[in-house]
């Protein structure tokens, strides 16, 4: 959104600090002060004031020249985690899951382009294909993405109407990674996909047929079990705001 576009409520020093903590990420666990302010499109002086602001709040620490997050920054995804029960819902049916299938599985939801991974369980192997709770990720370069609900405002592609249609997708990462993701919806008891479930894998291990044909029964029978789950608990997140409902 412009600068123009805002609302008059709008608080762009809070949006600074915001950024300020989405510049360090796995790739970027440190970084120093003209690396933050690059990172964030800030002056100089601007970024030491968050940066200091934050490390006064317990959310950053620095040795003298590079900054990095605490652990006290885990209390702002806790807060909506807590309140979301369909992960701790679902955690159960997710270790059943790796127990029989052998390979990681994750929770993910949607929240506006990306999916969020909310719930997930590794799998006990050298090797093993994982994705860590709160990670992000664009949807339509996840399995779990390409099973759960379009924007209302877009009309879902042929692609996207055969995977609607099979109840499933699969997808390979890019080479280097070597991760083949097999995902299926989770839907409520009003037949809305409120989820979507995924098995990550290592590629040269499992071949595309044997996802198929071994863990595609395996991720729906885990599927069934959490969407029985919501059946009698009826719990289930809120869609997204702009998120379209398919059935």
């Amino acid at each position: 959104m412009s600068s123009d576009a805002r609302a008059p409520y709008f608080v762009r020093s809070f949006e600074r600090g915001l950024a300020v903590i989405r510049a360090f990420d796995a790739e970027h666990p440190a970084r120093t002060l003209s690396e933050v302010a690059r990172a964030c499109d800030l002056p100089r002086a601007a970024a030491r004031r968050l940066l200091r602001t934050l490390a006064d709040l317990g959310y950053v620490h620095s040795d003298g020249r590079r900054f990095r997050l605490t652990p006290r920054v885990l209390e702002l995804g806790h807060a909506y985690l807590s309140g979301l029960d369909l992960p701790s819902l679902a955690q159960p049916h997710l270790e059943q899951l790796v127990a029989v299938a052998g390979e990681s599985a994750a929770l993910c939801i949607l929240d506006g382009d990306a999916v969020v991974c909310v719930a997930r369980v590794p799998a006990r192997q050298v090797m093993a294909a994982t994705i860590a709770v709160g990670a992000r990720f664009p949807a339509h370069d996840t399995a779990a993405g390409r099973v759960l609900p379009a924007r209302a405002s877009e009309s879902p592609s042929s692609h996207a109407r055969v995977i609607r249609r099979q109840g499933y997708a699969i997808l390979d990462g890019d080479p280097e990674s070597g991760v083949r993701t097999l995902a299926a919806p989770v839907r409520d008891r009003s037949g809305r996909v409120v989820a979507g479930v995924t098995l990550a894998m290592h590629s040269g291990r499992t071949s595309a047929a044997r996802a198929r044909r071994e863990l595609l029964p395996r991720l729906r029978a885990a599927v069934a079990a959490i969407e029985a789950d919501l059946r009698i608990t009826d719990r289930a997140p809120d869609a997204p705001p702009g998120n379209a409902t398919h059935r």
